[in-house]
């Protein structure tokens, strides 16, 4: 076993109708289905959709770390 590691990384956008910590909280809910290995993630952008004068939704595109897992 190797004490080196090799990440790749991906962007994902998630969202939440009730906070910022949702939105990102679904996204990496969601990408673990799919994606083994995730060990961090990184918050790029931070936004939200306005309805009526208020917040609709909160959007958050995150960059999500994952270990390429020796053989």
């Amino acid at each position: 076993m190797s004490n080196n590691h090799v990440y790749k990384k991906v962007e994902i956008v998630g969202s939440s109708e009730k906070s910022i910590e949702g939105a990102i909280e679904n996204a990496l809910a969601e990408s673990s289905k799919s994606i083994r290995n995730m060990e961090w993630f990184e918050v790029m952008e931070t936004r939200g959709h306005i309805v009526d004068g208020k917040v609709g939704h909160y959007q958050v595109s995150l960059k999500i770390g994952f270990r390429i897992k020796d053989n």
